[in-house]
Order: C-alpha cells, then sequence, then structure tokens
C-alpha cells in the first residue's frame, strides 16, 4: 500500500466536510504528501515493508491475493505510488515496472528505499489524470490507496488508465470502501454509529488555522466506482471487500481490528481493457 489516507485529524487542523475548488483541493493535496512523506514513512514503514505489496489496512498481499496474476516480464505502472514499496516488489518478481505519483516528497522517499533495499525503480512525477506516457504502453496498471481518494474526478484516472494500457491489458486499485463516510473514522467504539448519509458526497476537508485548505478528499458511492469504471471502457472481472485477519491488532487512522470485525474498510476492483 503506497498512498494511504492521512490519519484524522492531522494536528492543529480544523476537520470537517464542504465544497473545495479540484485546483484548491490539487495543490493542498500535493504539498500535504511533500510535508508528511517522511513521518508517514516512519509511523507506518514497519506495516508496509521496504519492498512490499500491501493491498490496505487489512493486510492484504499480493504476494498471497495474486490479483495481477503473473507479471514476470510484464510492463508495469503504479500511480499513487507514495514510497513505491509495491512497485518493488514487482521489480523483485521480474515486472518492467514504472512508479509514479503527485508528490516529489513521497518520491523522495521511494529514493531513499531504493538506496536501502538495492532495488531501484523508475519514478514518474504526474498527476493520475494527466498521464505524460503513450497509449497502450503497459499490460498492467494498479493502485493500492493511490490517488483516487483524493481527486474529485477519479473517472479522469480511469479515462487514463485505459488510454495507457494494452487491448486486454488489466487495472487494479483499492480504496478506502465507500460504506466508510457513513461512520466517523474512529477506530473505537465511536467508529460504530453511522452518523452521515452515504449518499451525501461532500468532500472531507482539513483546514490550517488561516483558513487555508490542508488536505481533501473526495467520497464516491459503490455504484459511482462501478460507473467510473464502466465509462472508461473497462470491464470489471472481481471484487473484493477483504475481512480483518485474526490476530492482526493494529490501528490505522479509522481502521482497527473493533471496526474491521463488522465493518469492510476497504474495497479491492480488479479491471479489464476490453
Amino acid at each position: 500500500m503506497s498512498s494511504n489516507s492521512p490519519d484524522r485529524p492531522a494536528s492543529g487542523a480544523t476537520a470537517g466536510f464542504g465544497p473545495v475548488p479540484d485546483a484548491v483541493a490539487r495543490l493542498a493535496v500535493r504539498r500535504w504528501w511533500d510535508d508528511n512523506a517522511r513521518d508517514y514513512a516512519v509511523e507506518h514503514g514497519d506495516f508496509l515493508g521496504p519492498a512490499d505489496f500491501c493491498w490496505g489496512p487489512e493486510g492484504l498481499r499480493e504476494a498471497d491475493a495474486h490479483l495481477l496474476g503473473d507479471v514476470v516480464g510484464r510492463r508495469v505502472l503504479e500511480i499513487g505510488a507514495g514510497a513505491a514499496q509495491c512497485s518493488r516488489w514487482l521489480a523483485r518478481q521480474g515486472a518492467e515496472v514504472v512508479a509514479s505519483d503527485v508528490s516529489a516528497g513521497m518520491l523522495a522517499e521511494s529514493r531513499r528505499l531504493d538506496v536501502a533495499t538495492c532495488t531501484v525503480v523508475p519514478l514518474l512525477q504526474a498527476d493520475a489524470r494527466a498521464l505524460p506516457l503513450a497509449p497502450s504502453s503497459f499490460d498492467v496498471v494498479f493502485t493500492a490507496y493511490g490517488a483516487l481518494p483524493f481527486v474529485p474526478d477519479p473517472w479522469r484516472v480511469h479515462e487514463q488508465v485505459a488510454r495507457v494500457l494494452r487491448p486486454g491489458g488489466l487495472w487494479a486499485f483499492s480504496t478506502s470502501h465507500p460504506i466508510r463516510w457513513a461512520f466517523p473514522d474512529d477506530p473505537g467504539p465511536a467508529g460504530l454509529t453511522a452518523m452521515r448519509s452515504y449518499f451525501d458526497r461532500t468532500p472531507y476537508v482539513e483546514t490550517g488555522d488561516d483558513g487555508a485548505v490542508e488536505i481533501a478528499e473526495f467520497h464516491r458511492t459503490l455504484a459511482d466506482h462501478v460507473g467510473d469504471v464502466v465509462r472508461a471502457g473497462l470491464t470489471i472481472e472481481r471484487v473484493l471487500e477483504p475481512e480483518w485477519p485474526a490476530g492482526h491488532d493494529g490501528v490505522w487512522g479509522g481502521w482497527s481490528p473493533l471496526r474491521g470485525e463488522l465493518l469492510p474498510g476497504t474495497l479491492v476492483v480488479v479491471c479489464r481493457r476490453r
């Protein structure tokens, strides 16, 4: 898992729901990940590993799930790669992988892990909604919590993925399960009571003392996700809602054993370009 949702709320920030212009959200999200890349890596590095592929806080690993299939010799693109832990693992499996992210700070963390692991992956700084890549140039594209939660128009990400995928190519993504938006982002008992309408798509926004937007996240219902994928000309092959495994006692933001026993926290969708 590369770029997961920031823990809530950030220190000193005011959290709430409200409209936010796309241009403001885009700059705020990039700045947030630039400013917090090191702290994020320190806090979650042990769970993510420097060269491992985790689909979400439940700990589902690609080594066990095999959602991407055989990657040996395949051209693979990761979007929202963060520090490129997933890409580094894929490179060790024989994939020809490129890791992209909008944040220079996260890509700098990737370079640090390259040195630590002696496994170097090519990096690309780019907005997932405007990939500077040739059409039909990849066999597989994926993201583990990258990009999709932080843009108001995720259909553009799917359209870009469809453009760079070769016919028959595979697109797999994980993101916060939509039902989570109806509940407070609290790992304890307070997070088990629905407080908002599942159908309310008002963005989640954190602002600083000066009122400036520091981070924003955007809600899509399950039907929205399906519609976005279909609109891009992709066919859904699998939908997963990973269960919280026995013995996993970690807490990450609103994810916890307590909530994981009752509510899905992650949505994973595997698609193919027609």
